[in-house]
């Protein structure tokens, strides 16, 4: 099987288009289904094509409907059907037994662009044993192997993935969510998952796309995620730089862009010159000053000033110096004793 697809892989997808096309006796209808399928260009609506072709809007889709009716009876007989028809079952066992047809496209095209999967989606539409799920607010356009699943049942099996992440109400990983699903094929809930406009997945975390940490849409959110996965405090110059390497949908960002919303964010503490953390860590705002007066508070007594030290280190990244400096010259501390500090009363 593995000799026969690497050949199949080869063959060139517009030349089975263009054959199958060539099945079509009436250069109307074959001009109908190349336009409302984007064959060789972007895709037309019923009106556009109606328009071109002096017919109404109806006519048009009956017309559409008729020759992919026709197309579908011919079954095996299709040009080339049958070796797509294993190409795609192949891709598609290997991945969950469905897929956005933008992935299955990645795998047997070079470059993978929308004529490209246009082609791939209307092959899939005339594949006896593929079921195709079409593209709509819910879900990518995808195909599925309909010994496994109806185009039915695939959208009812999305329904309960997006129930079972719904339930958990937090990002997770897949095998939570396939447990939660009663589905022991983690590929196969994935998969699932992936053909749904209302999931989506980030670092090995998958939730609903309305939440941040799967899926964040402005600057902050993209701080956090990126705060959040690193696990320890950064300069602002290095989240600006960690969000252009990453895989954001968009990075293009300035330094000054993410110093500002830094700023404006609480759940951001500034720590040190430039350094910031995430509040839910522990920190708190305010200035070294107030650190110290909340650690001698906590200690309702004195303290020598290298256990403030240590102490203060371990909520702000700044420099012994400075935290010296403070007890010193603050007029709310006192020493007490030799190198010890207390708050002034």
């Amino acid at each position: 099987m593995a000799e026969t697809t690497a050949t199949i892989t080869k063959l060139d997808i517009e030349a089975i288009v263009q054959d199958i096309l060539g099945t079509i006796d009436r250069e109307r209808e074959r001009e109908i289904i190349a336009r409302r399928f984007g064959l060789f260009d972007r895709r037309e609506t019923l009106e556009q094509i109606g328009e071109l072709l002096g017919i109404t809007r109806e006519r048009v889709r009956q017309l559409e409907k008729a020759v992919i009716t026709k197309l579908k009876a011919a079954g095996e007989d299709l040009p080339h059907i049958k070796e797509v028809e294993a190409v795609l079952t192949d891709h598609l066992q290997k991945v969950g037994n469905v897929a956005r047809t933008g992935e299955i496209t990645e795998r047997l095209t070079p470059e993978n662009n929308k004529i490209d999967q246009s082609r791939v989606a209307f092959l899939a539409h005339l594949a006896p044993n593929i079921a195709v799920i079409e593209d709509n607010d819910h879900f990518f356009h995808a195909v599925g192997l309909s010994a496994k699943h109806s185009e039915k049942a695939i959208r009812n099996n999305v329904s309960k993935v997006i129930d079972a992440i719904s339930k958990i109400g937090e990002p997770t990983n897949i095998a939570v969510i396939a447990k939660e699903v009663g589905n022991n094929d983690h590929k196969h809930v994935q998969a699932l998952a992936s053909i749904s406009k209302n999931v989506a997945s980030l670092h090995g975390r998958w939730g609903l796309t309305k939440w941040p940490m799967v899926n964040p849409k402005n600057i902050r959110d993209k701080i956090y995620v990126i705060l959040h996965d690193t696990g320890q405090p950064m300069h602002f110059s290095e989240i600006a730089e960690a969000i252009k390497k990453s895989d954001f949908k968009r990075k293009d960002v300035t330094t000054q862009a993410i110093h500002n919303e830094l700023i404006k964010d609480k759940r951001f503490v500034l720590i040190g010159r430039g350094i910031y953390a995430l509040k839910e860590w522990g920190y708190k705002k305010g200035t070294v000053a107030d650190v110290i007066a909340e650690v001698l508070k906590k200690e309702s007594g004195p303290l020598h000033r290298d256990e403030i030290v240590r102490r203060v280190l371990k909520s702000r990244h700044v420099k012994e110096t400075t935290i010296l400096l403070n007890l010193q010259g603050k007029p709310q501390f006192k020493r007490v004793a030799k190198a010890t500090y207390a708050l002034a009363e």
